[in-house]
This record gives C-alpha cells, structure tokens and sequence, in this order.
C-alpha cells in the first residue's frame, strides 16, 4: 500500500493539498509500475499548481504485515515447507524400496500384517519425525529470527500435520512404484521437492509466473502450504484463505493415500 502526500501548496485554497493514493502490492512488480506512474502524475499536478516554486512531494510507503520490509518474515516459512516435504517426501519414498532391495518384505508377508498396515507403519515413523521437526523450526522462527506468529498456534500445527499426510502419501506413492532406492530418490527430488522449491510460491511469485505454469502450481501440494504459512505467520486466521487451502490438501491427502493403498504390494511379485 502506497501513500503520496504532496505538501505543494494549493493556489484555489492557500493550504496544503494531501492525495493519497493506495496501490494493491499483491502483484509486486505491477504495483511498482503503477506507483512510479502515479507518482510522476502527481508531480507534474503539483507543479502546474505554481510553476514559481519547485513543488514539495513527501512520499510515505507502508508495507501490511511487514512494515520493516524484512526478508526473513518471508523466508522462514519456505523454508519450513522444504524442510517438511524433504521428511514427508523424499525419506518416505525410500521405505518400501529399501525393504524391495534388502528382501525383506518376504518375512514381512508371511505375518498377519497386512499391506496398508505395513504403509502406516512406515508413515508413522516419519510422521512423528516431521512434526518434531516442524516444533523445533518453529522454535528457531520465533526464537532466533523474530518471526511474529500472528494465527492460532493450534491451527498452524493441525495445518502442517495435514501437509505432512499429503507428503507422506506422496512419499508412499513413489515408494511403492519404485522398487530401487536410487530411482526412489530421484523421483521424490523431481517430483516433490523440486516443485515445492520452485512453484510453490516460495522463491518466485505465482502472480508473475507465465499463465501455462501457473496452472501447473495448482497441482503442487506445497502452493497451498506456504500460503497457509505465510497467513497464519504473518496475517492471523483468515478464514477465506485457510478454508480452502485446507479442503485442497485434505482432497490431496485422501486421494494419494487411496493410491498408495491401492498400489501397496501384496506379494513379491
């Protein structure tokens, strides 16, 4: 939100003329373009006032919910959403292929357990990995780097738990698909962390991205997590916001949690 206050006086009342002018920042690059435009019409305005004197401009610029315009505000929860796809993702996609190139699924499958039970219990694991970590990344935001955490406490971890099962799900989806550890792996960088580095929003701003990719963002679980981070970080408890970011993810969670279950293998074979 951008302020021009011009302090040029007004020859019709012999005062002080004050515009004020706000400019929506969502789409930065566009918001600068409108503000240099607008700041240079109300120069010229002001100078047309009174052509003797050099017209006074005082240009004031306040930026919503980061007034100190300080980078970390914006980082630190990226870097959460890396931190939790890299656990629920990429350690998840290596469990069943790790037991595929071991051979140990034989003594797995001639006990009572079933397959979806195997999964869950390979998720859990991770599970209670991401969330600790997800803790101690908090710990660190608001402890080390200042982050202000202006939603409810409660929400954001009830948030980050549904992001991880997505994770997790997707994780479980390549696991169960690649039966190499090597291959595993690559798949999960290719297809979940990379995406979350690069269309998620975290590092490059959707708005400004190409209409083709930005269509593609809508695909990545972690655009929608960020999001939720960034409001719940800096904004609060926005229902507009929140509401259906959670649904996206919970129809995310459900879906790839089905597949896994679904492609979870029953036999060696």
């Amino acid at each position: 939100f951008i302020a021009l206050q011009s302090d040029a006086p007004d020859t019709l009342h012999h005062g002080i003329t004050k515009v004020q002018i706000v400019v929506n920042g969502v789409n930065a690059n566009q918001a600068t373009l409108i503000r240099n435009y607008l700041q240079a019409v109300v120069t010229s305005w002001a100078a047309s006032l009174n052509s003797q004197a050099a017209p006074v401009l005082n240009v004031q610029t306040r930026t919503r919910f980061n007034e100190a315009n300080d980078s970390h505000y914006y980082l630190v929860p990226g870097v959460i959403v890396t931190i939790m796809t890299m656990i629920g993702a990429l350690l998840t996609s290596l469990v069943m292929a790790r037991e595929y190139e071991r051979g140990t699924l034989e003594s797995l499958f001639v006990t009572p357990v079933g397959s979806g039970e195997i999964l869950a219990a390979k998720a859990a694991t991770n599970f209670l990995l991401g969330m600790v970590s997800l803790a101690i990344s908090m710990i660190f935001a608001a402890f080390v780097f200042g982050i202000p955490i202006r939603g409810s406490l409660t929400l954001l971890l009830a948030v980050s738990a549904l992001f991880l099962i997505v994770a997790l799900g997707l994780g479980l989806v390549i696991s169960t698909a690649a039966k190499n550890q090597f291959l595993a792996c690559q798949f999960a960088i290719m297809g979940t962390f990379m995406p979350a580095l690069m269309l998620s929003g975290f590092l490059y701003d959707i708005l400004n991205m190409p209409p083709a990719v930005r269509a593609i963002t809508y695909l990545i679980p972690a655009r929608y997590y960020v999001t939720l981070l960034q409001t719940l970080f800096l904004a609060g408890g926005i229902p507009s916001v929140i509401i259906p970011c959670c649904i996206t993810l919970g129809v995310f969670a459900v879906a790839l949690m089905g597949i896994a279950r679904l492609k979870a293998p029953k036999s060696l074979e």
